[in-house]
């Protein structure tokens, strides 16, 4: 007799169960008990055909496995979700160890690329400088020399474009083309 009454009980459970889903009473869950789906998983994965041959009808069996599938659909995402965080939580210590000692080391690589970085800077400050002194060094001796000089020079590079302003027009090429 004990052993009836646990069977009973956990049929019970079962059966407890499946009429969370719509559609499903505890006569409905008795039949789909006795057939072995005593899962939503199992009712799920049953199908419209096996609920029919159990003894539901096509329509409501229709329905029934719609939803089981619905449900188990959302109850393996949370389960995925539980052990993804679950397996986060036991790697988490190791990471935050794994951290801890690779941080002095870390420190003493950025202490010695310090200097270096320091020494570069002030390289390329100091050729920077030079630089700077060279181009001023080179436009105090073009100011220092005397204008003159440096008109004759900038006439003496350039080239003429054309006749100057005492030349008739008549000499002009153009003027010349106009006549004819």
């Amino acid at each position: 007799m004990i052993g009836e009454t646990m069977g009973k009980a956990q049929k019970n459970s079962k059966v407890g169960g499946l009429t969370a889903l719509p559609g499903v009473g505890a006569a409905t869950a008795k039949k789909l008990v006795d057939a072995k789906l005593d899962t939503i998983s199992k009712v799920a994965a049953a199908g419209t055909t096996k609920l029919v041959k159990v003894g539901i009808q096509a329509a409501l069996a229709k329905k029934i496995a719609a939803a089981a599938k619905k449900v188990d659909k959302a109850s393996q995402a949370s389960k995925k979700a539980v052990t993804a965080a679950k397996s986060a939580a036991k790697k988490a210590p190791a990471k935050a160890k794994a951290a801890a000692k690779s941080a002095p080391t870390k420190a003493k690589q950025a202490a010695k690329k310090t200097p270096l970085k320091a020494k570069e800077v002030a390289k390329k400050t100091a050729d920077k400088a030079k630089e700077l002194a060279a181009k001023a060094k080179a436009k105090a001796s073009n100011v220092s020399k005397p204008k003159a000089t440096q008109k004759a020079k900038a006439t003496s590079k350039q080239k003429k474009l054309g006749p100057s302003r005492d030349t008739p027009v008549s000499k002009f090429s153009w003027f010349k083309n106009a006549k004819r």
